[in-house]
């Protein structure tokens, strides 16, 4: 996992704890849980496609059942117990997995008149290197806190929320219509936000991306 996230969130504030992939061990994973005031989950590898029971095709890179697994099993229990939680990227897919939510495999190859999204950081492309807008909801937290209706961001991503989840709202989305940016219905008294941007990366060239994991250590109690 990138250290980026771990810095960034270390320098709003927090004490971050990485968290290891025991699948199966939900004892030792739940006393780990236990102490934890917020949840945040990181972008990364695709999410096997039998998290929300579709099957697997060509389209589909690679995945790690073993995060899959913990992962999802962290993200109910902090939705059960109201803890904050703060999405990006392949984080922000797995929060609407979570949920009962699906994910185009390949965007691409599914989302109709799909632009590119998959700008990966190869053959000297900067991770901060702004690769399209997303449209913020009028009405939404994420407009409040960003305080614009339409912001750049980078993209490095290939898979993308498909059927929406129940209970999560759309409040981002890009040009061909991908939704982009999720909230809780009640996201200001319970603290649920995934982005499939990778803020941690754009906060020295937009200072607002920092506004974002300010409001989650906020909301954790630790400001």
């Amino acid at each position: 996992m990138s250290q980026r996230y771990v810095q960034v969130l270390t320098a709003a504030g927090a004490v971050p704890w990485v968290i290891p992939l025991l699948q199966g061990d939900e004892a030792t994973l739940r006393a780990i849980y236990e102490r934890l005031d917020g949840l945040f989950l990181p972008g990364g590898v695709d999410i096997d496609p039998a998290a929300y029971d579709e099957p697997r095709t060509e389209l589909c890179g690679r995945t790690d059942p073993a995060r899959d697994w913990t992962e999802l099993l962290f993200t109910r229990w902090a939705l059960s117990d109201r803890k904050p939680v703060l999405a990006v990227c392949r984080g922000a897919q797995l929060l609407n997995v979570a949920v009962g939510g699906s994910l185009y495999q390949d965007v691409g190859a599914q989302h109709p008149d799909a632009i590119k999204h998959d700008h990966f950081p190869v053959a000297g492309r900067r991770r901060d290197e702004l690769a399209h807008e997303v449209r913020i909801a009028p009405e939404s937290w994420l407009r409040q806190l960003l305080g614009t209706d339409t912001i750049a961001v980078n993209s490095m991503h290939h898979q993308g929320i498909a059927r929406l989840a129940p209970g999560l709202i759309p409040v981002a989305t890009s040009p061909d219509g991908l939704i982009e940016g999720v909230e809780g219905a009640l996201v200001r008294e319970h603290f649920l936000v995934g982005v499939q941007w990778h803020p941690e990366d754009m906060v020295d060239v937009d200072p607002r991306m920092r506004r974002l994991f300010d409001a989650f250590i906020e909301a954790a109690g630790g400001n």
